[in-house]
């Protein structure tokens, strides 16, 4: 059974998704908490979760913070963050404080079962917001770095591909996760070999995790 412990300053809202949660097969909510400190707190006598749910907007400690202290105190806790903030600042800013996924509060529950099963067997969960910001965050580096990275030419649809790729899905199965035809994750294949001058699928992997667009 992997555990859960929301974080989100609404009652409300936090008692519908216990209620969500306990009803997915393998999942169980052990902490519905208000905010970062009250996790904090919750933790000085009970053992970590496996996946904290964290909104963003919260009093007294937000989770700007709080995922900062998870990634710094919880290593083998994976943070998931539901919220209603969609700009760039707040996405890139909770990636580069350890969340491994970022996803709405509006999404629909297929798409939260998604994104959970994605951080439990994965690590991670890259969806197409999480991916618009990473390419923006790396057009923002150092104009240096970006010189010398062939990461700046790569599209959304071929940096989903990669993080695919990292998986044991054929490319008929990748295709089918992506929507699109196999004949078109032949291309991105392909591409990605000439792009990046490499010649196998293990190459493509070793690249995504040489460069951080993937977690293990």
């Amino acid at each position: 059974m992997t555990t859960i412990a929301i974080v989100d300053d609404h009652e409300l809202l936090r008692t519908g998704l216990c209620a969500i949660i306990n009803d997915f097969e393998e999942y169980q909510v052990i902490a519905a908490l208000e905010n970062g400190k009250s996790l904090t707190n919750y933790l000085k006598s009970n053992p970590p979760p496996d996946i904290i749910l964290m909104d963003i907007t919260m009093p007294i400690m937000d989770g700007y913070e709080t995922a900062a202290w998870v990634k710094l105190n919880l290593l083998d806790t994976k943070v998931l963050v539901l919220t209603m903030l969609e700009n760039d600042g707040a996405i890139i800013r909770m990636l580069k404080n350890g969340a491994r996924g970022y996803i709405l509060k509006d999404s629909n529950p297929k798409d939260f079962k998604r994104a959970l099963n994605a951080i439990r067997d994965k690590g991670y969960f890259i969806n197409e917001l999480v991916s618009n910001r990473m390419i923006h965050y790396i057009n923002k580096s150092d104009s240096a770095d970006i010189s010398i990275s062939p990461i700046h030419q790569l599209s959304i649809n071929e940096l989903s591909f990669l993080h695919h790729v990292c998986t044991d899905k054929t490319y008929k199965e990748i295709a089918e996760e992506m929507n699109l035809s196999p004949r078109t994750i032949d291309t991105y294949r392909d591409n990605l070999f000439k792009k990046l001058l490499i010649k196998t699928r293990t190459g493509l992997a070793m690249f995504a995790i040489r460069n951080k667009l993937i977690e293990i």
